[in-house]
This record gives structure tokens, sequence and C-alpha cells, in this order.
């Protein structure tokens, strides 16, 4: 399965694809690879302003979402993407709903299902991508450090948090 996901949650426009393939028998992870890892930054942009200015980053990911898509088709061939994956929050909500649009249309245009993700959490699973998520012993905490939305997390189980 191949999985097109995208994250306008601030200032950067991001766009990946992952392959997700089914280990043989006996196995407990799936296998994961990142076939495509694009992301246009607009750091320099808002540096003048101190800080991010939602509005300017709505524009600039409107402008952007298409060219980060077409590089990322580009990297992996233009191979059939099964699923969209997109960030729904927290974030910039301009920001956001411009990914969230985005990834609609694309889900509607090849018949595909679309996935929404939470940023806080995905930041928190990405530990665990390379599939030593088998190394963890529950109860855990997590420390997810990432703009306005820095916590420390409780993880009873995945899937299961509590914020500390």
């Amino acid at each position: 399965m191949k999985i097109l996901a995208i994250e306008t949650s601030c200032d950067d426009t991001a766009i990946a694809v992952l392959e997700i393939r089914k280990q043989p028998s006996g196995e407990q992870a799936a296998k994961l690879e990142i076939l495509s890892n694009i992301v246009s930054s607009q750091v320099k942009l808002h540096a003048q302003y101190g800080g991010v200015y939602p509005f300017m980053a709505k524009r600039e990911h409107q402008k952007n979402l298409p060219l980060v898509f077409k590089q990322a088709m580009k990297k992996i061939g233009n191979k059939k993407i099964d699923a969209v994956a997109v960030t729904y929050g927290p974030g910039l909500e301009p920001c956001l709903w411009q990914g969230i649009n985005f990834a609609n249309d694309l889900s509607k245009k090849l018949d595909i299902p679309i996935f929404s993700v939470n940023h806080v959490e995905s930041h928190l699973l990405a530990n665990f991508i390379d599939g030593s998520s088998t190394a963890i012993k529950f109860p855990a905490i997590g420390l997810v450090v990432s703009g306005g939305h820095t916590q420390l997390i409780l993880m009873k189980k995945f899937l299961d948090y509590k914020i500390l």
C-alpha cells in the first residue's frame, strides 16, 4: 500500500509517499519505506515578522502544494497511490485547511480513501517508524517539542495517551 501524506500545519508544505508492505507470517511489524519526502519551508519568508504570519503561510501552501505534489510523484515514478493522509490539527487553521482541501480533492480525483492525522500524535509515533515499537515498555513518557504544542505525554499504550 502506498500512502501520500500531506502536512501543512504551520510554515512547511510537506508531502511524503510511504509504502507499507506486509511481512511474511511470523514477523510482527509491517515493513515501511519512505519513497519520497519533499518539504518546502517558509522560514525565511516569516523571519521578518518574528513568527509565522498565518494568512501568508496559507497563501504559500496554496502555491506550494501542487509543486511539492508534482515533485513527490516524480520521485516515485508516478506509481499508483492507494490512500491519502493529511494533518487535521493541531496547527494554524488557515494552513491546515489548505492541506485538507488539497487532500480531499486528491481523494476524490483518485477515488481513494483519506485519513486524518493528529500532528502531535505523529510527532510522538515518528519514533517508531523503523518498526522498533516492540522495544518500548508501557507505560512510557513521551516528550513532543513542536512550537506551541510542546507537551509531556503519558503513553499508557499505543493510541492511549494522557497529556501531563
